[in-house]
């Protein structure tokens, strides 16, 4: 099994089950751009927030807007909302840049609380994602 990294830090994929595309070091994903099936950006990863219950990752913190980071709004996307774009070394995220502009987000010094299921329900609605209450999942 290789675990042969590019210059991006992507494992390297040599056609073979293991690391690659399938399986990924969070930090590779971190300032990794984020853009809609316009190929519009709509913004870069921030942070990955696992739910520690269930093992899965649960959201992808996205940082949009501003400069220098002053000014950027951050949004909790489901990562079941997600889709890995290899190729282009980014993710992709089905939605038009205006519904990101409203969608609910929060800024860096005051996080919600992301365990909150009503809060939880809310932002998988808003991406279309289920959320089953069970687990941030």
């Amino acid at each position: 099994m290789s675990t042969e990294r590019d210059a991006y830090g992507n494992y390297v994929d040599t056609g073979h089950t293991g690391p690659g595309p399938r399986l990924m070091g969070a930090d590779t994903l971190i300032g990794d751009h984020i853009h809609n099936l316009k190929n519009e950006h709509l913004g870069t990863v921030k942070e990955i927030m696992l739910d520690m219950q269930s093992g899965h990752v649960a959201y992808v913190v996205m940082a949009s807007g501003g400069v220098l980071t002053i000014g950027e709004k951050l949004f909790a996307v489901p990562w079941e909302a997600l889709t890995l774009d290899a190729a282009n070394k980014r993710l992709t995220l089905n939605i038009d840049k205006e519904r990101i502009e409203s969608a609910p987000g929060f800024d860096k010094d005051n996080w919600p609380d992301m365990a909150n299921q009503t809060w939880a329900a809310e932002v998988h609605t808003y991406y279309g994602t289920t959320y089953s209450g069970d687990n941030l999942r």
